[in-house]
């Protein structure tokens, strides 16, 4: 089974993922300084495979250990969208990341989660919890924290087209076991939350 843990920067991710799952879990990616910036095309080519590197991961934890605990989810798709839905990116680079993911799903490069985590605190309680952790530097904070919001509504709408697959907390002792999903590379159930999303301003 493969589970992916979501929330914004300074919810926990991470401390719960290490203190849960040790043994389990599929690191977030960490920035090099690399990335691409400014052109679409790069950034949705870039991304892609560094999303489907995270996912081959998964599936080589999955198959060693028989679960995979994913620090944010491989697909990633999330991000761009959301950074678009507050007016800090443009939706030109969310509808390039959806052609390109789409076609990594549809090779089964990229695929679905079984289960998503998603835990959304409150603003005040990520910033004692940032304040708290001077291990990590989160410089893009406060915008980060503004995602929560849209957040919610991706992962919404994922919970309207696939039932059963997203969880809205992290769980303190059991965890939900659905087992691994027959819909993990379904274009129908991808191409889905896009009719279930709030349209972009």
């Amino acid at each position: 089974m493969i589970v992916v843990v979501e929330g914004p920067s300074a919810a926990g991710k991470t401390t719960w993922c290490r203190r849960r799952f040790p043994d389990h879990v599929v690191d977030e990616y960490q920035p090099t300084g690399s990335e691409p910036v400014g052109d679409p095309a790069a950034q949705a080519s870039y991304w892609s495979e560094v999303n489907a590197g995270r996912w081959v991961a998964a599936l080589g934890r999955e198959q060693e250990t028989g679960l995979a605990v994913c620090d944010s989810d491989p697909l990633k798709l999330h991000y761009s969208w959301c950074l678009a839905a507050i007016g800090e990116g443009p939706a030109a680079r969310f509808r390039a990341e959806a052609v390109a993911v789409r076609a990594a799903v549809a090779e089964k490069r990229l695929g679905l989660a079984d289960l998503v985590l998603v835990t959304l605190p409150p603003l005040p309680v990520l910033r004692r919890q940032r304040d708290g952790d001077p291990s990590r530097r989160r410089r893009h904070f406060d915008l980060h924290a503004r995602l929560s919001e849209p957040l919610r509504q991706w992962y919404r709408a994922w919970a309207t087209v696939s039932p059963g697959r997203v969880v809205w907390h992290l769980p303190a002792t059991e965890l939900p076991r659905p087992g691994k999903r027959s819909d993990r590379y379904d274009l129908a159930v991808f191409d889905g939350l896009f009719d279930a999303l709030p349209r972009l301003p």
